[in-house]
């Protein structure tokens, strides 16, 4: 197996016999992606589901004012697309970016579909993915109505101890739903309560 971290991660939610797992290896693609590097534009179809094996990648999209909105941070282990468009294979909103140096797998949605009916193992794998992602999401704006930002970052970090060392304050803030000055003055005040 090559890719450990990605065997580890279709174990969580179910089993894949080594040579179905030899099948989806060969039709990952590994990808060195720069800093800053947009691997889809908003407007541009998803073609590629990505897996990020070491660094850091974010999704967001823009307001009509230019704000950025980012909606999903996925560090080595996570999955992340534009998953509207991946499914639809229709445009999508979103842009997707590396945030430091990154490498990645990339699946191929017409590979993946393939993948589907010789492996329904990983089908299963998907549909648990992406119900993790719709809870997850869901969870994120019922969080922004009923919990305090504190309380959003201080899960934050709990989830992710190491976010705040390895990127942007002001990508942590959009994530949360504040701005950079609202989520200094929580960083202080957690930073003052030691």
């Amino acid at each position: 197996m090559r890719y450990a971290k990605l065997y580890e991660n279709f174990s969580r939610y179910t089993l894949i016999a080594e040579s179905e797992y030899a099948r989806i290896e060969d039709l990952l693609v590994k990808r060195y992606i720069k800093k800053k590097h947009v691997l889809i534009e908003r407007g541009e179809v998803s073609r590629y589901v990505y897996f990020v094996l070491n660094g850091s990648v974010r999704s967001y999209t823009l307001d009509q004012s230019g704000v950025e909105h980012v909606m999903q941070l996925a560090f080595e282990g996570h999955w992340i697309t534009d998953l509207s468009s991946f499914i639809t294979q229709n445009p999508g909103e979103m842009i997707v970016e590396a945030i430091e140096d990154t490498e990645v797998l990339l699946l191929a949605h017409h590979d993946l579909q393939l993948l589907f009916e010789e492996i329904p193992a990983l089908e299963k794998f998907f549909r648990k993915l992406y119900e993790r992602a719709y809870v997850s999401l869901q969870k994120r704006v019922t969080n922004r109505e009923s919990v305090s930002a504190k309380e959003r970052y201080l899960e934050l970090i709990a989830l992710q101890p190491h976010i705040a060392q390895r990127i942007p304050l002001i990508y942590i803030a959009s994530y949360l739903g504040i701005t950079p000055e609202s989520l200094s003055r929580i960083r202080n005040s957690i930073a003052n309560e030691k």
